[in-house]
């Protein structure tokens, strides 16, 4: 399992991904696949996710966005030396795909909005791997 990372501020985002085989329908040209993600804070300040904005990629290169509040329905505030972590899942009509994006935190120190990169991550089916 490939682990993707990125620093933005000293806001560590790795990403992990997993094929759902119970959930993908090959022949229907559905393909499920599940994320975790794990925010470490290693600043000094407290933050806060506010936003999420996301770039889903198949391999026919077709594109979807997804913008919303929070992450997973919650807004966490993480503490400095502290992390969150959660898993969300996302669809594709082809066996690969890609995912990557930003988040909108907020500094609960000072006020300042700032963003952060989610990194980009591959999905592939492991009977594309053969």
């Amino acid at each position: 399992m490939t682990m993707f990372t990125a620093v933005t501020h000293n806001i560590h985002v790795s990403v992990n991904t997993f094929y759902q085989e119970d959930y993908s329908y090959p022949m229907s040209q559905h393909f499920m696949f599940s994320y975790k993600i794990k925010i470490e804070n290693k600043g000094n300040d407290t933050i806060q996710l506010l936003r999420r904005h996301w770039y889903i990629v198949d391999a026919f290169g077709q594109q979807r966005e997804v913008e919303g509040e929070g992450v997973i329905g919650e807004q966490p505030i993480i503490r400095s030396n502290k992390s969150y972590s959660y898993i969300s899942g996302c669809d594709l009509k082809t066996e690969v795909g890609k995912m990557f994006g930003t988040y909108l935190m907020e500094n609960l120190n000072n006020g300042n909005l700032f963003y952060v990169l989610i990194p980009e991550f591959l999905m592939v089916a492991p009977m594309r791997l053969n």
